[in-house]
Formats: structure tokens, C-alpha cells, sequence
């Protein structure tokens, strides 16, 4: 059984019984292939707005966080909209389920968006993370800069034999785990980084538009909607936080 940091004992297990039941039911409402106009053009033609989500914390603190949406223009990758709100995350921390605890603050964020401006919409998230739950119908994909050791994954000598083949900007290669399903893809996201970003489907995306869709939005390793939404929230923090 996996510890929590906060709320170990009875209360994190009946906790993680309940979060791996939602798991099951929201696996089986994903949907893995494309599903919008957009996604099928080489260029993408039609995708005007692309989202970026992520969560920063205050410094030893695990509790109080800046939760961040900002919005780009696509393909000019230009902010045009951004939230930073601050949150109490009173969930506990559970390795694997770490969306339970973060999402519904991001999800919040998009929704008010929807209420306050939806010409604004993003229709595209992208999510610091390995897959997340998804936002109603909101296509999503999930970026990560570290692998989520599961189904084989581990085995790290054959990843580090594949990642010295990915030589130029935009190489990339299937995630397969011993089961054989494919779970991602590793994607050399620009030309001087030396680790590859980890992509993943989220929601209404397949693994090869998500794949060429994160590159075209990495002006350095993280797509932009991602970098653009962690360093708001950062700034934020440092503005406005008492970390006192």
C-alpha cells in the first residue's frame, strides 16, 4: 500500500480506495484519438488558442499553492489571458493520483474563464504531468519532464540506449510498456537539451498530434503554455505570497 505524506493510516487508505475507483471510471470515459478539425491538419489550421496549467508552491510549504491557467495565441505562442490564484490543497499527497489533489484548482480556473470571456477558451490544455483528469470535453495532453516508472518503464539501461538516439529537435520514440501498450512518447523538445520531455494523451488528442502538436509549442524544453504558466505562478508567489 503507498504512504501519504498527510493523512496516513486508515483515513489515506479509504482515501486512495475511493481515488483508484474515480481512475477506473474516468479510464474508461477517456477518449484517445482526435476528435476536433484542427487536430488532423499538418499544420494545424483552425487552433488559435492553446492553455497551460500548473500549480506552485510556497517554499516548504505543501499546503499553500498559486494555481495558474494562462492562455497563447497559436502558432504565435503569445500570452493573452492568465489567472493566478492562491490555494489551500487540503488532499493528501498520494504518488500516482496526484491529479485528485491538484486538478479541481485548474479546473476551477478554466471555468471561470468560461463564464468571465469564453472567446478566450483554450482549445488545447496542456498539463505539467503524465495524462490528467480531463476538463469536461477540453482536448489535453500531459507533458512531464520526468518518466512515470510503470508497466517496465524502469528499465532505465534500454531508456538512456533509446534517448542517445534522439539527436535532433523534434526526434522522438514510443513509450511501450511490458503489457504493450504504448503509454507516451519520449520527445527531444528542442536542440540543447540533453533529457527529453515525457508527452502523454489526456483527453480527445492521440499520441502522435499531441506529439507533433508539444513540439511545435517548445521554444526551449517545456512547451511554452507550460514554462509561460510556471513562471507566472512563481512571480506571483514572490509578489504576493507572506512566506514569512
Amino acid at each position: 500500500m503507498l504512504a501519504t505524506r498527510e493523512g496516513e493510516g486508515e483515513d489515506g487508505r479509504q482515501q486512495l480506495r475511493q481515488w483508484e475507483s474515480q481512475q477506473v471510471e474516468l479510464k474508461k470515459q477517456m477518449v484517445d484519438h482526435n476528435t476536433e478539425d484542427w487536430q488532423s491538419n499538418e499544420d494545424f489550421a483552425g487552433l488559435e488558442r492553446v492553455g497551460g496549467v500548473d500549480l506552485s508552491f510556497i517554499k516548504e510549504d505543501e499546503v499553500n499553492a498559486c494555481a495558474s491557467l494562462v492562455v497563447l495565441s497559436y502558432p504565435d505562442l503569445e500570452v493573452i489571458y492568465e489567472e493566478c490564484r492562491m490555494v489551500c490543497l487540503n488532499a493528501p499527497y498520494i504518488p500516482g493520483f496526484l491529479a485528485f489533489r491538484e486538478a479541481p484548482f485548474l479546473e476551477e480556473a478554466v471555468r471561470r474563464l468560461q463564464h468571465k470571456d469564453p472567446s478566450l477558451l483554450p482549445q488545447v490544455i496542456f498539463v505539467d504531468g503524465n495524462g490528467m483528469l480531463h476538463h469536461r470535453d477540453l482536448p489535453c495532453i500531459g507533458v512531464a519532464k520526468n518518466l512515470l516508472h510503470v508497466d517496465g518503464l524502469e528499465e532505465k539501461h534500454l531508456l538512456k540506449e533509446k534517448i542517445k538516439d534522439l539527436h535532433e529537435r523534434g526526434n522522438a520514440f514510443t513509450l511501450t510498456g511490458t503489457s504493450g501498450k504504448v503509454l507516451g512518447m519520449a520527445l527531444k523538445s528542442c536542440e540543447k537539451s540533453t533529457k527529453p520531455i515525457y508527452v502523454s494523451v489526456g483527453h480527445r488528442i492521440s499520441l502522435d498530434t499531441a506529439s507533433r502538436l508539444t513540439h511545435s509549442c517548445c521554444k526551449y524544453r517545456v512547451p511554452e503554455p507550460i514554462r509561460q504558466a510556471d513562471i507566472r505562478s512563481r512571480e506571483y508567489i514572490r509578489r504576493n505570497a507572506n512566506t514569512s
